[in-house]
């Protein structure tokens, strides 16, 4: 036969428990504020800054067009083709603590990612901005020439070693300045080009890489290795950049902001400006997306804390990548439409529909769910 005891508390409960009960009571929450404010191996990604490629960004202390082409005939523009940046809170040195990363998880906005993953170990937080500033670069370089080649403009253009990474499969075979010409007998005019063939080699078998050296032809043998960070991808180790030779003189200006995934904003800034009448019909339309010379759109990082940034900028409308739509779909702020792109003429026909008012239910869209 089981018994039970009614249990039932003290109603007179003397002084020593009581002071037992608050000291075991204020233990624990000692306890749960220190685990709180302990730092946690993650970092969050949030909503950043917003820039209209149409308008005026600081720079210097003063303002000035983020667009300039100032030998070029150019044409009054409205609205606004944003263009929109995730902000990351912590870095290998400066952690967040666990209250932060339970409040970030909860915010739509925001997403919990571990460190390792932004932040690789081996790489420092110097070098991981050295290398958003040349992805910045390069990313400005291959907006003109998507932009100048849509408008019809001709030029020549080359792919250029700018530095080999000590320790990578390109240390001591290529060098700063070498001209990269083809990969396994495949040319390229442009970075995004070189990446392909470096991807489609793989890292199994060393890639055939045909370069100039002052002035002089030669082949080299490399095998790639996979990158560190979220998405591997075969790579031989080096920083390389598009150089065009071209037409006419546009200057993009824009401080403290790195990465590549601004690029297609860029090149519709810059069409804007060049030819009549506003690409967006005076509206505010936002995106994102990288740029190759010859007009793909790639896939970037931090979307879904792009597309909260830019419903909280006022922007309506979307460019998206195409790649990018597995992870849009569910995390469409409200009062936001997504068009999907794979190119620069995708995102310029989806624009055109914008600007006319006409349906865009023929034109691909990431779906809201």
């Amino acid at each position: 036969m089981a018994l039970f005891a009614d249990i039932s508390p003290d109603p007179h409960p003397s002084p020593r428990r009581r002071w037992l009960s608050w000291t075991i009571l204020g233990i624990g929450l000692v306890g749960v504020v220190t685990v709180a404010l302990i730092p946690a191996p993650y970092v969050i990604e949030q909503p950043g800054p917003v820039y209209n490629t149409l308008g005026d960004v600081t720079i210097g202390g003063e303002q000035v067009p983020m667009i300039q082409i100032p030998d070029e005939q150019t044409y009054p523009v409205d609205g606004s083709l944003d263009m929109l940046t995730v902000s990351i809170r912590g870095n290998r040195d400066e952690l967040p603590s666990w209250l932060e990363i339970a409040s970030a998880y909860f915010d739509p906005s925001k997403a919990v990612v571990p460190v390792d993953l932004i932040f690789p170990a081996g790489v420092s937080l110097e070098d991981s901005n050295t290398q958003g500033t040349i992805d910045m670069a390069n990313s400005q370089k291959e907006a003109v020439a998507a932009a100048l080649s849509e408008l019809g403009y001709t030029f020549p253009s080359t792919v250029t070693v700018v530095e080999a990474s000590a320790g990578s499969p390109s240390d001591g075979v290529l060098a700063a300045g070498d001209v990269l010409l083809s990969v396994n007998g495949v040319s390229f005019t442009d970075v995004t080009g070189l990446r392909a063939q470096i991807a489609a080699n793989g890292v199994e078998k060393a890639a055939e890489v045909a370069i100039s050296r002052d002035g002089k032809a030669r082949t080299v043998n490399i095998t790639p290795t996979l990158s560190a960070g979220a998405d591997p991808a075969p790579i031989i180790g080096i920083i390389a950049g598009g150089d065009y030779d071209f037409p006419i003189d546009v200057k993009i200006q824009l401080e403290n902001v790195g990465g590549p995934s601004a690029g297609m904003m860029f090149a519709l800034g810059i069409i804007d400006k060049l030819t009549e009448g506003e690409l967006n019909g005076g509206q505010k339309v936002a995106g994102t997306g990288t740029i190759s010379g010859s007009g793909e759109v790639g896939s970037i990082g931090g979307i879904q804390q792009k597309l909260y940034g830019a419903r909280n900028a006022g922007a309506t409308w979307f460019l998206a990548p195409a790649s990018n739509c597995n992870e849009v779909t569910g995390h469409i702020p409200d009062g936001l439409t997504v068009l999907a792109v794979k190119t620069l003429d995708d995102a310029l026909a989806a624009l055109a529909a914008i600007e006319t008012g006409a349906s865009t239910s023929s034109l691909p869209a990431c779906p809201a769910s």
